[in-house]
């Protein structure tokens, strides 16, 4: 496994991050110990969560899990980086109670403390904002975290799917106000989703962040299980209908993509797993790719892309079958998108 450094900070990570969102609702408690294990003896020292993982009833319950993890001793917690995130609503299914959500300073104090208690720890290494805050002032949220590293519950503070401007913002403030500073973004990336490196990529560059993507896969897209003629059935909950409606134009331009790339990683030798994750963690303006296992057999699949060095034919031939900077469907990217809503728009 090879290591980078996270941005401005003094952490050392692996380019590979363990994203448990599977752990809970889809991969049992015992499962999901053995694929950490597994992922923690292939070197990967950095672990992503969040919060709200385990979904519904169960939100919270991915936390448990890595917590019960810890709770086995070896050293575990030592070696891992450990980040979690904050923003989607812990009150339980079906109750509306307001301030259990978002970014306000009071939701961040009453979350952070619940997610160390879940995950048995006392403290957090990378403490994210799931998403931007749209209705908290950004110095309000700054400042609560800000505090959570003072009182050393959090070691380091970060974003997630900001748009460009908002990462400068973010800067902006933090440095006007003497606060901590995000050092870090995850927005998504793959080759089927590049528009991040129109502006995001570069702004995070340019303020010396570490950049964690997710998403390497594209939803799986990038797995091989969407092909064209293969019978997928309808979307559903867990597969929203504007990112995988095998009739509209903007997915079957995908359908086409992927036969490409298929073939393209064939000819190098790779699998398209291996092809889609090694062509994020090749660009050098991402500091680590989060890969999401639901079981092992998909951990075995992501590792080799680690040590791949795609070639410059390779990645020319990528950027024919889809542009740098180009997301094919414009619904699967997931941040900056505020801005175009229907209330936002000037009609």
């Amino acid at each position: 496994m090879k290591y980078t450094q996270l941005g401005r900070t003094g952490l050392k990570v692996s380019r590979l991050v363990l994203g448990t969102m599977n752990f809970g609702p889809q991969t049992d408690e015992t499962d999901s110990h053995a694929i950490m294990d597994a992922a923690l003896g292939a070197g990967i020292n950095f672990f992503d969560t969040a919060n709200v993982y385990g979904w519904g009833e169960n939100k919270g319950r991915t936390e448990e899990i890595i917590g019960s993890w810890f709770a086995k001793g070896g050293g575990r917690r030592d070696k891992v980086v450990l980040a979690t995130k904050v923003y989607g609503n812990m009150a339980a299914d079906g109750e509306a109670w307001p301030n259990h959500d978002k970014l306000s300073a009071l939701n961040i104090r009453r979350a952070v403390d619940a997610s160390l208690k879940r995950l048995g720890t006392d403290h957090i290494d990378l403490y994210q904002v799931h998403r931007p805050g749209h209705d908290t002032d950004v110095s309000e949220t700054l400042g609560a975290l800000t505090d959570l590293v003072r009182q050393g519950k959090v070691r380091y503070i970060g974003s997630s799917s900001y748009s460009g401007s908002q990462i400068v913002e973010a800067q902006w403030i933090s440095r006007e106000r003497h606060l901590e500073r995000f050092v870090t973004e995850q927005p998504p990336y793959s080759i089927l989703v590049r528009g991040i490196e129109e502006d995001v990529l570069p702004t995070v560059r340019r303020h010396g962040m570490g950049t964690l993507t997710y998403s390497p896969l594209s939803g799986g897209w990038l797995s091989g299980r969407y092909r064209k003629n293969a019978g997928e059935g309808p979307a559903s909950a867990a597969r929203p209908q504007a990112r995988f409606d095998m009739s509209t134009p903007a997915n079957q331009r995908k359908l086409d993509a992927v036969e490409q790339l298929a073939v393209l990683a064939e000819k190098a030798g790779l699998s398209l797993i291996e092809l889609a994750v090694a062509f994020v963690i090749n660009h050098p303006g991402v500091t680590s790719a989060i890969i999401g296992p639901r079981t092992m057999e998909q951990l075995e699949a992501f590792l080799p892309a680690a040590d791949i060095t795609l070639s410059s034919d390779v990645l020319d031939a990528i950027d024919e079958i889809v542009a740098p900077g180009v997301t094919v469907n414009p619904v699967d990217n997931s941040y900056g998108d505020f801005e175009l809503r229907t209330d936002q728009r000037r009609r």
